[in-house]
């Protein structure tokens, strides 16, 4: 186990850890430690003797997504080639993930976004703590729900999942688990016992039941509620205004609620967001994750691949590159985004981004490997 690796798989009888190991980077995913996980887990599901895995993260964050620096920095230069194996092999191992033969237990002690989102939203045991904060703020950098995101938000209660997506708001681990994004819910200084639990459980038995997994697991879960002023407790206002059917009408009924009740701060926090993201970027989120609600796993990560390639390809606008200059690396003024406006982004433009690229061979269609269901998946609410 070599402790500066990017990953570090960690042996233990019955069990396997995979560690995300860039702290410093918030975990943020390389092309290199994906590939590398890639190749593990399918090792993994193939050892008999391995019952279960973990996945976990070091330092303040589980994974704070994509390593978008890295792969802005190859696509300036003209690099296609890389972002679409980047993207390409991310979402293959979100698939491998979900349709995984064995359980996995994901560890979300600190921040989880985009990327990290996306792995431990395909786990069957997503245990979160208080130091936990989730967000999906790719319409903040002009990017679009990827690594499954229109299939797991599109299915939080109400229209829950529209107004993470669009608004880039944060969860805390309570909210987390009451919308169910994540199923269980252990302090931070339990986590240490709780795997030891797990590794002896793992250890002792044969046959390994999935029950039992969740029981252990249990032993150390804290019954927790809601704070008065979460978010969560405000559905019935959320689903009245992101049911709405275009953009342009849930800000409108946003900004007219704020006439109403200026106390209410997350109206005013959720406005503020959306006229500071990407226009375009929310229109494909909106449409992303409406259109997920009926689709498969499989065909959501499609989806995404294809709209994703032609947000890296500049089919329509460079906002992705903008949005990452403006807040990733120059860290300075506010990005421009082009068009500028929600009423100058048409339909005829989002409807671009859901067509095949044609004449590429570097953006094909993703092609997903064949794989039977998962026999856990139905452990997940997601």
């Amino acid at each position: 186990m070599d402790p500066y690796s990017e990953v570090i798989f960690e042996e233990k009888k019955g069990v396997r850890k995979v560690i995300l190991n860039r702290p410093k980077q918030l975990n943020t995913l390389t092309y290199e430690m994906m590939s590398q996980m890639l190749r593990r887990l399918r090792a993994f599901e193939e050892d008999p003797s391995i019952k279960f895995v973990v996945l976990k993260g070091n330092g303040r964050a589980f994974c704070a997504g994509g390593d978008v620096k890295s792969a802005m920095s190859y696509l300036v230069q003209g690099h296609w080639s890389y972002g679409a194996s980047y993207y390409r092999r991310q979402l293959n191992l979100d698939y491998v993930l979900a349709t995984y033969h064995k359980p996995v237990v994901s560890i979300v002690d600190g921040i989880v976004m985009g990327g990290g989102a996306g792995l431990t939203m395909q786990s069957n045991f997503r245990i979160v703590t208080e130091k936990t904060k989730f967000a999906a703020p790719e319409a903040a950098i002009g990017l679009s729900p990827d690594c499954g995101a229109s299939h797991f938000l599109s299915r939080l209660p109400g229209f829950f999942g529209e107004y993470l997506g669009l608004t880039g708001s944060r969860l805390n681990g309570i909210e987390m688990v009451a919308c169910g994004l994540a199923t269980h819910f252990v302090l931070s200084k339990d986590l240490i016992s709780m795997e030891e639990a797990l590794d002896s459980l793992a250890a002792s038995t044969g046959k390994l039941e999935t029950s039992t997994v969740s029981e252990t697991i249990n032993k150390f879960v804290q019954q927790v509620h809601l704070q008065r002023d979460s978010v969560f407790e405000r559905l019935d206002v959320i689903n009245k205004c992101f049911s709405k059917e275009t953009v342009e009408d849930i800000l409108s009924s946003l900004e007219e609620l704020s006439t109403n009740d200026q106390h209410q701060k997350w109206i005013v926090n959720a406005i503020k967001s959306m006229k500071s993201a990407s226009p375009t970027s929310l229109k494909l989120f909106l449409r992303l994750i409406r259109e997920g609600r009926a689709q498969s796993l499989r065909q959501c990560l499609i989806a995404e691949f294809r709209v994703t390639c032609h947000v890296l390809r500049k089919t329509i606008n460079s906002d992705y590159y903008e949005g990452g200059r403006a807040l990733l690396v120059d860290k300075s003024q506010p990005p421009k985004w082009t068009p500028s406006k929600l009423e100058l982004v048409s339909q005829e433009m989002v409807e671009t981004y859901f067509c095949e690229v044609e004449d590429d061979d570097d953006w094909a269609p993703l092609q997903l490997p064949q794989r039977s269901s998962s026999p856990y998946a139905a452990l997940s609410k997601l």
